[in-house]
């Protein structure tokens, strides 16, 4: 007797994908070899003086991290709350420093000054952000301390201010708390739109997200903003003395130094925001994170808005390497 013909197997039946926001453009391509090996996509912002938009490229209204290109508004927040800080105290109040001996210097200073102690700030201890001085500072026996954390300047300024205020000291970075409200309201002056959510940064302090637009905007508004006023001396510290803000090798530094009135704060994950002293202003950030990318982002956004300096080669060089031989470079695609 014949076997019975199997039945067939039906065809799967196609699932449709759920339809998703467009893939940002891509701002930088990973050359090597002459080969593009890679892509970082992100969305960028570019405001006139007038503070119109001039450029925009992705997605610039949605709400971001910022990360610590928000630090010029927490440092006005403790301004705001009382706290009287020179300029380069101010500077670093607003800095992701390098860790070099003159920061972590400063804030044993300026930890001294208000009666606190290393013990009270919150952020983690760390080794140098940068990676010259953190090779030094292993070789010297270093080990992870809070005060060598680059955010350590603007965590003694907030305790600071709360020691000032007697404001609670150990809740200093609950959203709840009356500084971080404060700062809250600064972000949303600054930025012209409300907050849209609150995360945690990597250093522990509250973070508040709104749009690249937004950051342009508040970075406008510091360098435009009447002098004397919380926001316009926060910007005159750090352009006075950016090497507490960022170090010796940072491209943060390099621009506030080599463009006169430039106020310049990058965030980790790839994100950057600048203002120059007539208004104009940008803000990016790289989907990815890539912060190798950063650069040359920086480099290319600065020419479009009318940049012309020898500092933008150094800013926008990104090579790779062969062995020990140069192959390659990551190069802005816009």
């Amino acid at each position: 007797m014949p076997s019975p013909k199997p039945s067939p197997v039906p065809s799967p039946k196609p699932v449709p994908s759920p339809a998703g926001p467009p893939a940002p453009p891509v701002l930088a391509e990973v050359v090597r070899s002459g080969f593009v090996e890679g892509r970082h996509r992100g969305s960028l912002v570019l405001l006139g003086a007038d503070g119109a938009v001039q450029l925009a490229l992705g997605d610039v209204t949605s709400p971001v991290f910022p990360r610590s290109a928000n630090k010029p508004m927490q440092a006005a927040g403790v301004l705001r709350a009382g706290l009287e800080l020179s300029e380069e105290r101010l500077a670093l109040a607003a800095a992701s420093h390098a860790g070099e001996p003159f920061h972590r210097d400063l804030v044993r200073t300026l930890l001294a000054e208000h009666g606190l102690t290393a013990e009270q700030l919150r952020c983690p201890p760390d080794l140098p952000l940068d990676p010259v001085e953190r090779e030094a500072y292993l070789a010297a026996g270093g080990v992870r301390d809070r005060v060598a954390m680059n955010c350590s300047g603007k965590h003694t300024a907030m305790l600071a201010a709360c020691a000032l205020r007697g404001w609670p000291l150990e809740s200093y970075l609950d959203p709840g708390h009356p500084l971080q409200r404060l700062i809250h309201t600064v972000v949303e002056d600054a930025a012209g739109e409300p907050v849209a959510t609150v995360g945690t940064d990597g250093c522990g302090a509250p973070l508040a997200a709104i749009g690249l637009t937004g950051l342009a905007r508040a970075f406008r508004s510091f360098v435009r903003a009447e002098p004397g006023s919380a926001e316009r001396r926060v910007a005159d510290a750090m352009r006075a003395h950016p090497e507490y803000v960022a170090g010796s090798r940072r491209h943060d530094t390099w621009l506030m130094r080599e463009v006169p009135g430039t106020l310049a704060k990058t965030g980790a994950e790839a994100v950057q925001a600048v203002a120059l002293a007539d208004g104009r202003a940008l803000a990016f950030k790289v989907e990815d994170g890539g912060a190798r990318s950063l650069g040359p982002v920086l480099a290319r956004a600065l020419a479009l808005l009318g940049v012309a300096s020898p500092v933008l080669d150094r800013v926008g060089r990104s090579p790779l390497t062969g062995g020990s031989r140069e192959v390659g470079e990551v190069r802005a695609a816009f």
